[in-house]
């Protein structure tokens, strides 16, 4: 935003990216409204504090770390390197932060010198979810995707640590993206999509096979965003899916979309993703803690079983989220995303059934939807007919 705006509401000049001093401060906003503030201590934690107006009329953006009070909240130093989760959540993560390396060092400047505000500012208003932060860098680029098989080939020049040619173009498409695999982050016509490239260590059907998952989940009753194979001349398909943080008042020809508040699992818990640490049963809290609905923890406990069934045991902490509606204040379940056949670590399960994490059966489901809460013949009918409707599936995608 422009420098005189800036100072008018108390924000310092937007940051020099020609220049890799810190960030001190910033301001968090949702759809244009101050939220908070954020600043780094000399402990090198980043503090928030929620705005006045927000106190009086907003709600708390993690219920159970940032509780709607009037106060200085300090995160701990690890595992989130002394930055709360529901922020940790707006940087990009894999994919995302190695695009922002390489931008960073193209402009003659050290990553590790950047610290977790800095990172915030460069995110700016390109994140997932709803939260923005001010003063953000200018990077000016479009979001609106070109060729999808030449964006496809300079994903795999990157991924090789070779140079790029659209460096700039990519890091617009997909800085602030998360997740291993190379993707972008692009209006395709009026909508937003995020379209999928394959990894290095991907097979090259890998787009069709989470097309076919997400048309498998949808047939189990579990709710998914719109997906879309894009053709290819290189390959089978590139998938996509239509980005459930941005809806559009009235439909998606409505006119621009509104974002969404949302948080994952790990940012709600304080913990990060790569730590295997999350159970279902710890899960099933949390859903109980933010929505008081069985509605929801069925939904969870759905879920739950095609991941074991389908064989996704890349199940962790990220890839569970909560959306929120600002006018209510109400939590539920996200959309499923990222549902496809994974192997896992060791064959385990990043985020285990009441303490195992492999060889799991359909009576270890049901088990642990019985101690989540559920009724046992709403257990038992679940886990038959996700198992019966993903045999096939498993059979023909089966590594």
């Amino acid at each position: 935003m422009p420098r005189s705006d800036a100072h008018a509401r108390g924000l310092p000049s937007r940051p020099d990216l020609s220049r890799p001093e810190r960030v001190g401060s910033l301001k968090v906003l949702m759809e244009g409204r101050p939220v908070g503030t954020l600043a780094t201590t000399n402990e090198g934690l980043v503090a928030f504090a929620y705005d006045e107006a927000w106190l009086a009329e907003g709600f708390s953006i993690s219920p159970i770390s940032l509780p709607l009070e009037p106060q200085v909240f300090l995160p701990r130093p690890q595992p989130l390197e002394g930055m709360f989760g529901v922020f940790d959540d707006s940087l990009p993560d894999g994919w995302g932060r190695l695009l922002v390396d390489r931008m960073l060092r193209k402009r003659g400047i050290e990553p590790a010198g950047i610290d977790q505000l800095t990172r915030l500012a460069i995110v700016g208003a390109s994140g997932m979810g709803a939260l923005t932060y001010e003063p953000a860098f200018d990077l000016g680029a479009s979001r609106q995707a070109s060729d999808l098989d030449a964006l496809a080939d300079e994903c795999a020049l990157i991924l090789a640590d070779r140079p790029a040619d659209n460096l700039d173009e990519i890091f617009a498409l997909g800085g602030s993206s998360g997740g291993t695999r190379p993707k972008v982050l692009a209006d395709v016509g009026s909508e937003p999509w995020i379209v999928k490239f394959p990894a290095s260590m991907d097979a090259p059907d890998a787009g069709p096979m989470e097309h076919e998952y997400a048309a498998a989940a949808r047939s189990c009753g579990i709710e998914m965003p719109e997906t879309r194979l894009f053709a290819s001349n290189r390959c089978s398909g590139y998938f996509g899916v239509r980005r459930f943080d941005r809806v559009a008042e009235g439909g998606p020809s409505a006119g621009h979309p509104h974002r969404v508040h949302m948080a994952s699992a790990g940012a709600l818990l304080e913990t990060s993703h790569r730590i295997p640490n999350l159970d279902y049963l710890l899960l099933a809290r949390l859903v109980l803690r933010l929505t008081d609905s069985l509605g929801e923890l069925e939904r969870l406990y759905r879920l739950m079983c095609f991941n074991v069934f389908a064989h996704n045991r890349d199940d962790h902490a990220k890839n569970f989220a909560f959306t929120c509606d600002p006018a209510t204040g109400i939590w539920r379940l996200s959309p499923a995303f990222d549902l496809t056949w994974s192997p896992g670590m060791g064959g385990e399960h990043a985020t285990t059934v009441d303490g195992k994490g492999h060889d799991l059966t359909s009576d270890d489901l049901i088990d642990c939807g019985i101690r989540m809460g559920l009724p046992s013949r709403l257990c038992r009918s679940v886990a038959h007919d996700v198992r019966t409707a993903t045999e096939a599936l498993v059979r023909k995608w089966a590594r």
